[in-house]
């Protein structure tokens, strides 16, 4: 695929993103101001950021080297680290191995109410992540079905709050459900090979197994919370400029995904070892990239409602640590500064002519 550059505007004091039309292969080139792209000298620093293959913008920007490009002039390092779950992207930063990582809101509250130090710098996507699947062969036919069944989830993960929220609404109690910690490959395939009777899956695992077989029981988008993009407190103090590029360049992978979708499916599918149909059924049926990025209210009212799940769970000992890390948990100062609501289709329609 052609590398895309990204280029800093000459317009000095504009906070706003545009996409022009590169002269090169056609494709378009996302463009940040002048001045969030300023930075200062970081020679011999290290950034270590995630990526995931539930979160697509990350594999975007890992592909075509765009934060690498952004950063060649500071004199930073970029250091890519594999998420293979919310969980793990929570103890890696909490362990201090990512300054910056991807995870489900839910994920991210959970681990402020717990004491991780972290803010959400913006939101990646709005997905359809999470359901809950059986075997090809199963019985079950409901969520009202797994009382007294085994259920893999990975805890800490969206299909584990996924799962609770979902036994709540059905009014079985998750005592009567063994649940069973497994990451979320291994949770596919202790369902294929019958060691569990059904599975909280996660996107594109999850789309993955339907194709092999496996059939989804229960869905709901509203048990489904945001892409959260999150970064460490010490990286957010110390590091503020290079904060303002990664949340810069996040929002140009954000424009250029919803302009060149099929590009997008490609590179979904090369990571996460899909075939491209199956990558572009998990991009434009259950994840919507072209949203709001800025943590704010809707977010807000979803996140009070698992947090309570939490509480009633066991995952947080008290009510007053979620609100407290409700309150604290976002940091919009940088994507403000990034986000620009615009239609990409007319402006790069007007930029043509």
């Amino acid at each position: 695929m052609t590398k895309i550059s990204l280029l800093a505007s000459v317009t000095a004091g504009v906070a706003a993103l545009a996409l022009v039309l590169t002269g090169c292969a056609g494709e378009s080139k996302p463009v940040v101001t002048e001045e969030a792209a300023a930075v200062i000298d970081h020679t011999g620093e290290t950034l270590n950021i995630d990526f995931a293959t539930y979160n697509p913008l990350s594999l975007l920007i890992k592909n075509y080297g765009w934060l690498e490009e952004e950063l060649a002039d500071t004199g930073i390092k970029v250091n890519w680290v594999q998420s293979l779950s919310s969980a793990d992207a929570n103890a890696k930063l909490l362990a201090g191995a990512l300054d910056v990582g991807s995870t489900a809101g839910s994920a991210a509250l959970l681990a402020r109410s717990n004491g991780s130090p972290i803010k959400t710098l913006e939101i990646f996507d709005q997905p359809e992540w999470a359901a809950l699947a059986v075997g090809p062969d199963s019985t079950i036919k409901s969520v009202k079905d797994l009382k007294g069944k085994t259920v893999a989830a990975k805890k800490g993960t969206d299909p584990y709050f996924f799962l609770l929220q979902a036994l709540e609404e059905a009014g079985v109690d998750p005592a009567t459900v063994t649940i069973q910690n497994l990451a979320h490959a291994d949770g596919k395939t202790a369902l294929f090979n019958g060691s569990v009777d059904a599975w909280a899956g996660l996107d594109p695992i999850l789309a993955g197994a339907e194709t092999e077989g496996a059939k989804l029981i229960y869905r709901n988008v509203d048990f489904n919370s945001y892409g959260f993009l999150n970064g460490t407190e010490t990286f957010i103090k110390e590091k503020a400029d290079i904060a303002q590029v990664v949340t810069n360049v996040y929002e140009q992978a954000r424009q250029y995904a919803i302009a060149n979708p099929d590009a997008t499916y490609a590179v979904l599918a090369a990571a996460s070892g899909l075939t491209v149909p199956v990558a572009k059924t998990v991009i434009t049926e259950r994840t919507v990239i072209d949203i709001n990025p800025i943590p704010g209210k809707k977010q807000t009212k979803l996140l009070k409602g698992i947090g309570k799940v939490f509480v009633a769970n066991g995952d947080v000992a008290t009510q007053a640590q979620v609100d407290e890390a409700l309150k604290t948990l976002y940091d919009t100062t940088f994507i403000k500064k990034s986000y620009k609501d615009i239609d990409v289709k007319a402006t790069e329609a007007a930029v043509a002519k």
